[in-house]
């Protein structure tokens, strides 16, 4: 999905909402920002394979988005943080159904992968 589809005004709501975090680690950001804020180098040890690159360019795209507020305190060495904006509470609100089900559909699938299991012998 292109970022273009979060600002078409002919698509619906979910796909301009979904385009707005698409990619594999935007809703983890999302998530590890609802507990507070958090520098970037403490976001890359939480998300295990997440490049600085990649961060930099999810968390600006985010932060373009209205999602993600960055602020530099003006010490030495520079201070980065960020945190969830009050547009980035409401989309991680709105996502919290969506997290329940998707955690239902999960266990389902325990379920249905363990009854299909030979039993050890």
């Amino acid at each position: 999905m292109t970022r273009s589809r979060a600002q078409d005004p002919n698509v619906c709501g979910v796909t301009a909402a979904i385009a707005v975090i698409d990619g594999k680690w935007k809703a983890n950001l999302l998530w590890m920002l609802e507990s507070g804020p958090r520098r970037p180098g403490e976001l890359r040890r939480l998300l295990t394979g997440l490049s600085e690159k990649v961060l930099t360019q999810a968390l600006r795209e985010m932060e373009a988005d209205g999602l993600v507020h960055r602020e530099v305190h003006d010490v030495l060495p520079l201070k980065t943080v960020y945190s969830l904006t009050e547009f980035g509470r409401n989309l991680s609100e709105a996502l919290a159904p969506l997290s329940h089900w998707g955690h239902r559909r999960l266990d389902r699938l325990t379920v249905r992968h363990s009854a299909q299991e030979p039993p050890a012998s």
